[in-house]
């Protein structure tokens, strides 16, 4: 961490910070003088958030690409002028304020087109996970009230179209965008609300409720204070837009000029080849995507030129430690730990020194932000003492559609999660509050038996979950994904977590499998590992 970082994180006050680190990451001294004049009047009528970061960049930089796949490129003043045409379209095909829009889009020029057009009506909108089944969104489409759902066109032919919601797809959205004008709207009276679903496993998702105004800025510079993102970067954005970390760096990619480049489906050689070729100075991933880069052939990764990275940004789940020194060694310093969630948004951000130093950590306190470790009566502990992280964000959620909110103490949002800062400040997070075993009597946290697995060079993945077990309560269970080409045996695996670890943490079970079930956005389902059989006992 920068003298500079830590200065503008103890000393400044909070609005002045935020504009200093806004100021840094988005000037460039060889600008055109009259660029930012232009860039401030553009965004003067839309206050500070998501659209005014928008107009600012497409009145700055009109002709730079926004947002690339394969098959399209999009310019900011296409999309700015496309974004208008579509939400006058929207208007007269009876979208008014008192709607709520779902986008059911993967990631590409229409869900940003989407997400702009319903903006400017001043809607709120509702993101929809592109992951889940038919019945799965008639259910959350009926639990979110949505009035209307703007989706890509497979998926409209999976909702139909009845039961009184409107249903666009990206043909109609495209008919739309050239048929009406592309001039500038007059601003809604009120700027729309982001409801972004939690990645729950099971169950109905929830629906999240960000707010506009200055909690947006607050959000931004919680990232854009340890992570180095600049004016004009070029951001490969695999993560799905939907998800709350897609979502963050998409816009704030918009708002400092950036090109980002995207396809509706992930595939790791692909998103590797986007950053050689557009050399790309910033990659976004989950864990799991990071993972499969680093599983390429070596061959293909030996000839991959990606000198041009300084920022690998992974956050979602939780990142193994040999995975982060794997990176480190492949990529240089360049990757970047967040550490957050959908309600509570950014708490703690690791850069490349403090992961090397200590692959396992989660970071220091982002700025402007406040993570306490609390004991179950809600008292602080003492450093190097596991409890509950609570945060405190400005840029917090407001609370769920269905009602209701995190447990909050004095202002501060439980993660769900249990973790612990050591003496130097660095948070460690050792796992969701419900993945803690009891067995016989032992409080057991997998992630401590699973990065011992995980550094075992013939595994490509471990997790640890309890089972029931008559004797002991819980007993461990070990789900184990071997590499290609290699073998091993489970009593090679008892006895290397004996030689390092308690008795009581050797699993008494352990299953193989070819691959471990994860939700869209790369998180492991370890419900469904619980139920599944395992191969010994």
């Amino acid at each position: 961490m920068s003298v500079t970082h830590t200065w503008l994180t103890e000393a400044v006050p909070a609005s002045i910070r935020n504009s200093l680190y806004l100021l840094r990451a988005n000037t460039s001294a060889w600008e055109r003088p009259d660029r930012i004049p232009r860039a401030m009047w553009a965004a003067l009528p839309y206050g500070n958030g998501m659209l005014a970061a928008v107009a600012a960049s497409a009145a700055r930089y009109p002709q730079v690409t926004a947002i690339a796949t394969a098959q399209e490129r999009v310019t900011y003043r296409k999309l700015w002028r496309g974004s208008n045409a579509l939400a006058r379209g929207l208007k007269h095909a009876g979208v008014t304020r008192t709607d709520r829009v779902g986008v059911l889009c993967r990631n590409s020029p229409s869900f940003v087109y989407a997400l702009l057009g319903a903006a400017k009506l001043g809607v709120d909108i509702v993101l929809l996970n592109t992951a889940m089944g038919a019945a799965q969104l008639a259910d959350v489409i009926e639990h979110e009230e949505l009035t209307t759902v703007l989706c890509d066109d497979d998926v409209a032919r999976v909702l139909g179209r009845g039961d009184g919601v409107r249903t666009i797809d990206t043909t109609e959205m495209r008919i739309l965008i050239d048929a009406y004008p592309g001039a500038n709207l007059r601003p809604p009276k009120h700027e729309s609300r982001l409801i972004i679903l939690t990645s729950g496993t099971t169950g109905r998702p929830k629906g999240a409720v960000r707010s506009p105004g200055g909690s947006s800025l607050d959000g931004i510079a919680a990232l854009l204070g340890p992570i180095p993102l600049r004016l004009r970067d070029t951001m490969v954005i695999p993560v799905p837009f939907f998800h709350a970390l897609g979502l963050a760096t998409l816009l704030i990619g918009l708002g400092l000029s950036a090109t980002v480049a995207t396809e509706p489906e992930f595939d790791a050689a692909q998103t590797l080849s986007q950053v050689c070729e557009r050399k790309a100075r910033v990659l976004v991933v989950v864990p799991a995507m990071l993972q499969r880069i680093c599983a390429l052939p070596p061959a293909q990764l030996a000839q991959a030129d990606t000198g041009s990275l300084r920022i690998i940004a992974s956050s979602g789940s939780a990142i193994a430690g040999r995975l982060v020194t794997e990176v480190l060694d492949r990529f240089g310093p360049v990757l970047y730990n967040i550490y957050g969630s959908t309600e509570v948004a950014t708490a703690t951000v690791a850069g490349p020194t403090e992961l090397r130093a200590a692959p396992t950590t989660a970071g220091r306190r982002a700025p402007g932000v406040r993570v306490e470790i609390l004991d179950d009566a809600g008292t602080p502990v003492p450093d190097g003492t596991i409890g509950r992280i609570f945060v405190a964000n400005a840029a917090s959620f407001d609370g769920y559609t269905g009602g209701g909110g995190k447990e909050d103490v004095d202002g501060l949002l439980s993660t769900g999660d249990r973790g612990y800062f050591d003496a130097r400040g660095r948070l460690f997070v050792v796992g969701r509050e419900d993945d803690m075993i009891v067995s016989g009597g032992e409080n057991v946290y997998p992630i401590e038996i699973e990065e011992l697995l995980n550094a075992d060079e013939r595994i490509a993945e471990a997790v640890v979950v309890g089972i029931d077990n008559e004797q002991f309560g819980q007993a461990l269970k070990a789900v184990i994904v071997v590499k290609p080409e290699h073998r091993i045996d489970e009593g090679e695996l008892k006895a290397l977590i004996a030689e390092r670890l308690a008795k009581f943490k050797v699993p008494r079970v352990f299953e193989f499998v070819d691959e471990l079930p994860r939700t869209a956005t790369g998180k492991i389902l370890r419900r469904q590992l619980r139920s599944s059989q395992g191969a010994s006992e």
